[in-house]
């Protein structure tokens, strides 16, 4: 009996630990579900606003994945990757259970590339909301104006 409690916990063990690998890259996936979740069409509408689409091709997706945040990276992997979000869903369903690691690779996003970084950052839905703020923050001063250009020249700007 004690020998198949362990062989139990070593079966569930040997289950989790590659989901937890690849959830681990994404795991902001997890609050994005839960957010999308608590407000459907908010998330809808945030959707159809960031990727300038409408709420059929919104749908449509949503009806594809299993997930809310499955919607947003099918999404951004098109966008990222050049292609529709019909061929991402392809590569989603051909990969299931590989993760979206996999997934992206299979799209030519490269594992280190600035775009695999910028998934595993997270998703971009609030940036919109703060675009606006502060792009008046130095309106009528000169200061600033052109030193980031200057300054990426003389190798001191952001890379």
């Amino acid at each position: 009996m004690r020998l198949q409690k362990m062989f139990f916990v070593i079966s569930i063990l040997i289950l989790l630990v590659p989901s937890a690998a690849v959830a681990g890259d994404f795991d902001w996936m997890q609050n994005l579900n839960i957010r999308a979740e608590a407000d459907q069409s908010g998330f809808r509408a945030q959707i159809a606003t960031r990727f300038n689409i409408g709420p059929v091709q919104v749908n449509a997706v949503l009806g594809n994945v299993e997930r809310p945040a499955d919607a947003y990276m099918v999404f951004r992997l098109g966008e990222m990757s050049n292609h529709p979000p019909e061929y991402v869903i392809q590569k989603y369903k051909s990969n299931k259970g590989k993760g979206w690691g996999v997934i992206a690779k299979s799209l030519g996003i490269k594992p280190g590339s600035e775009e695999f970084h910028a998934l595993k950052r997270g998703h971009d839905l609030d940036k919109g909301k703060d675009k606006d703020k502060g792009k008046d923050k130095d309106k009528g001063k000169d200061k600033g104006r052109g030193m980031d250009i200057i300054d990426k020249m003389k190798g001191k700007g952001k890379k």
